[in-house]
């Protein structure tokens, strides 16, 4: 987020209180995840939202964990939620806290409400809390236990928090008001019992704080004056407002805003937590799951994630966003950034009879024409080399311009050939074309001006790297994976063919030694990037993203009408 961007109604209320001095001038934002999954692309959508603003004018942010729930909360997910926003070019700075570091300070101000007659300690069950509430059209009914005295119900939260009473069997809830329209003020629980061990304070508690109950104070505690959140806690924002007014503490900004939604894929953390549990994906960090991590394995990079946040705005009403669009800027920013090699995936095997055996000479090759200062490599050709099968047909169909008997095309940076037979298996199948080429075409130059209608890729056979290659495809395979028939899950929309693993793939020798998420671009073919299972002499290259942009020409036509 740039000052010279475009703005969005955040952005002017920020700017507005920067008028009228609301919070002294000051801009201090939080970024608040629960720690109980892996952040995915809808995070880095608020991630790049609140650190953003938070840099446009000069502010800060925290990262703060909301550990409340023990029981669904792990180390594992803190280390990576950090590393993620890292990855993502982000810094807190010194400013890195938890919920649970306001434990002791949470408790105090809750037994501050009920010596002010504002909390009370109840009996009900959650099923029963469920049926007091009432409905949209009905008010609630008042519990049973709402009007204790101050004493009994100071009595029984400390006993609460001693230990004394077992899960469920009581809760802390605010006395608001049982009639309210909004159901969210509708006497709310505050604490509930839990004996569980959490990551970070142990077995020390065993009632713990709701969500709704430890945001707005968490965010008082650390002087946030903007408290950014998805549109789906615009309803909590009166209770939000009635915690911090009723303790009398400083009371900062709740703003909602818009959460990310992307065709063709799930964000939600329960969903995503029953794919890696089912094992229908590799874990967290499989390249077809919408996690950050798993997009970093992919090969995305924080750029191009960043200029898609910039790009698809902030608003007060969910919608959803083009997969194509995601896409669109990956390939933007990779077209600019990553070297281009020849890869053959599916290899054909092609000799060019009159070509001296035994010689091999090195072919000058541009790493990449969208920047000079990237220079060029030598890739080695010789009599034997692959070529994609695609690129081969025997019986050509209409405007097929590739090779084929008597067609001649260019092999890029190296000669023109000519297609003169081919050698078939005992199924029928083509395993070997035969060609002849021009001696005088040597880099792919026609000295005589002739033109040729394709330009194909090749590696030599004598010094192919074998590769295995990952092709992915959209983890479902309808727009709203949501959407099921009944009886069905969301788990009937993945799409079968989401991953195809292709082995004895033929690289250029310059991949021999690539490093473990270096990108590149394979000529033709699309993106791709190092996976991590890669082992010396046996690399492991993940598709990014295809080469056909979609969207760009979708915009393109968008211009012409």
């Amino acid at each position: 987020m740039t000052a010279d961007g475009p703005s969005n109604f955040i952005r002017d209320i920020i700017l507005d209180d920067l008028k009228t001095s609301k919070f002294q001038g000051r801009v201090h934002t939080r970024f608040p995840p629960e720690p109980n999954g892996y952040l995915h692309i809808g995070h880095a959508k608020s991630i790049c939202l609140n650190f953003g603003l938070a840099a446009e004018f000069g502010g800060k942010t925290n990262l703060r964990f909301d550990d409340t729930n023990p029981e669904k909360e792990e180390t594992e997910y803190v280390d990576s939620i950090m590393d993620n926003v890292k990855w993502l070019g982000f810094d807190w700075e010194d400013r890195l806290f938890y919920a649970s570091d306001y434990f002791q300070q949470l408790y105090d101000w809750a037994v501050q409400l009920i010596k002010s007659g504002k909390a009370y300690v109840c009996d009900l069950t959650a099923d029963q809390v469920r049926q007091y509430r009432g409905t949209l059209t009905e008010p609630g009914v008042e519990s049973p236990y709402r009007n204790r005295t101050v004493e009994e119900n100071l009595d029984l939260f400390e006993r609460m928090k001693a230990g004394e009473f077992p899960d469920g069997s009581r809760t802390l809830r605010a006395k608001i008001d049982m009639a309210s329209n909004n159901l969210n003020l509708r006497d709310p629980v505050m604490y509930r019992i839990l004996h569980a061990e959490h990551h970070r304070t142990g077995d020390k508690w065993c009632i713990y704080p709701m969500y709704d109950y430890a945001h707005g104070q968490s965010d008082s505690i650390e002087g946030i004056t903007h408290s950014i959140c998805t549109l789906e806690f615009e309803d909590h924002r009166p209770l939000y407002d009635w915690y911090v007014e009723a303790l009398g503490i400083y009371h900062p900004q709740q703003i909602e805003f818009d959460r990310l939604n992307l065709t063709y894929t799930l964000l939600s953390k329960r969903k995503l937590l029953t794919l890696v549990q089912e094992g229908r994906v590799r874990g967290w960090d499989d390249p077809r799951m919408p996690t950050l991590s798993g997009i970093r394995r992919r090969g995305y990079t924080p750029e191009a994630l960043r200029n898609f946040c910039g790009a698809i705005g902030v608003s007060k009403t969910n919608g959803s966003i083009e997969l194509g669009l995601l896409e669109h800027h990956v390939r933007e920013d990779l077209n600019k950034r990553t070297p281009r090699v020849m890869a053959v995936l599916h290899p054909l095997r092609v000799v060019i009879d009159t070509y001296p055996e035994g010689q091999v000479e090195e072919m000058e090759a541009v790493n990449n024409p969208e920047d000079a200062s990237m220079g060029t490599r030598k890739a080695p050709f010789s009599r034997v080399v692959y070529i994609e099968q695609d690129d081969f047909r025997e019986v050509p169909p209409p405007k097929y311009f590739r090779l084929s008997p008597g067609r001649e095309v260019r092999l890029r940076y190296g000669y023109l050939v000519t297609c003169t037979g081919v050698v078939k298996n005992e199924k029928g199948e083509v395993v070997e074309v035969h060609c002849t080429h021009d001696p005088a075409t040597r880099g792919g130059n026609t000295p005589d001006g002739r033109r040729v209608k394709s330009t194909i890729h090749w590696v030599s056979a004598e010094h192919a790297v074998d590769a295995e290659v990952r092709l992915y495809d959209n983890l479902f395979s309808c727009e709203n994976p949501g959407e099921v028939a009944e009886g069905q899950d969301f788990t009937a929309n993945l799409n079968p063919h989401s991953l195809e693993v292709l082995k004895g793939c033929k690289l250029e020798p310059s991949l021999a030694s690539a490093a473990v998420g270096n990108r590149y671009q394979f000529e033709r073919l699309g993106y791709f990037s190092v996976d991590p299972d890669s082992a010396p002499g046996a690399p492991v290259f993940n598709r990014t993203v295809a080469l056909r942009d979609t969207w760009a020409r979708i915009v393109e036509r968008e211009r012409e009408r």
